[in-house]
């Protein structure tokens, strides 16, 4: 069986040491190609996008895919309404595989966008710690606050005129982020719901000092099928 696996998650490199590790499976990841030095899953891997719905389609019957596993992260809107309608269009099958997000926690402040995270961060503080990665800092471009912007590569502008780029990846230590809170006096942390154990260490650091978070809900899945684990999803292709 191959199977195409869309994303450059954990979970999507997890997914792809399983099916390589399997008699059963031929495994081919896509990368977005968003970022510049990407942890690369191991088997085949493609990178770059695939220009739509129709376009993965025709990718999808042209290279005879017999499943499609979408990995990427809960944020990546696009390509997983391209997978759903791709899947549709073909009648291959399609999985989500997607972690689960945080459990709200006493001082957390839920929003539907970026946009309005501005807003409820600068009502909270002065001193903004930015985890929402380079895409979308535009939404904080005009605000009067500090920002201290955390991300994997460079981001292009617009972004926030009063703040500092710290270029870092994941994993993090719940000490090495208590560091930052101190270091750079922040007084609010604004995060999306991307969930998982990598980046929630600024949870439970910003939880010991006392700061308040804002996060940005996830946005709607397409109507397909969700698991939250790797051997949910062999358990599927068997």
């Amino acid at each position: 069986m191959k199977v195409l696996v869309l994303g450059g998650t954990g979970e999507a490199r997890a997914l792809a040491v399983a099916l390589d590790e399997s008699q059963d499976h031929t495994v081919v990841s896509s990368l977005a190609g968003r970022v510049r030095d990407p942890r690369l899953p191991v088997g085949e891997v493609r990178v770059g996008g695939f220009g739509g719905p129709d376009k993965l389609a025709e990718w999808l019957v042209a290279h005879q895919v017999d499943a499609v596993v979408d990995a990427t992260h809960p944020f990546a809107e696009r390509i997983s309404a391209s997978a759903a309608r791709a899947a549709e269009l073909t009648g291959v099958p399609l999985l989500m595989l997607r972690r689960p997000g945080w459990p709200s926690r006493p001082g957390w402040h839920w929003v539907g966008s970026l946009d309005e995270a501005r807003v409820v961060a600068e009502g909270l503080g002065e001193r903004v710690f930015l985890t929402t990665g380079r895409q979308g800092l535009a939404a904080f471009a005009g605000s009067s606050a500090w920002f201290l912007v955390r991300c994997v590569d460079p981001p292009e502008p617009p972004v926030p005129a009063r703040s500092e780029v710290v270029l870092d990846r994941g994993p993090y230590t719940v000490e090495g982020e208590l560091a930052v809170l101190r270091e750079h006096r922040i007084d609010v942390l604004v995060t999306k719901d991307s969930g998982g154990p990598l980046t929630v260490a600024k949870l439970d650091a910003a939880d010991e000092v006392g700061i308040p978070v804002v996060v940005v809900r996830r946005p709607a899945p397409p109507a397909v099928p969700v698991v939250s684990a790797v051997e949910q999803v062999m358990a599927w292709l068997r």
